[in-house]
């Protein structure tokens, strides 16, 4: 097989790959969509965790203060 021959197969491949990828594109934004959407919401879920902990800790902290005040 010759050079021009291997091109040839390599370029037919690379074309049969763009005939299938528009339906294959679309999927792959709506899972990068999908996914985009359930970072941010892990994010926000993670947010809200650490603001609770933060509370939690300054509530134990105005504890130990009362109890030194005591």
């Amino acid at each position: 097989m010759g050079m021009k021959d291997q091109f040839q197969d390599k370029a037919e491949q690379l074309a049969n790959q763009a005939k299938k990828r528009p339906g294959q594109d679309r999927d792959r934004r709506d899972e990068a969509s999908a996914r985009s959407s359930r970072t941010q919401d892990g994010i926000r879920e993670r947010g809200s965790q650490s603001e609770d902990s933060e509370r939690r800790r300054q509530e134990a902290q105005h504890r130990i203060d009362q109890d030194y005040d005591a």
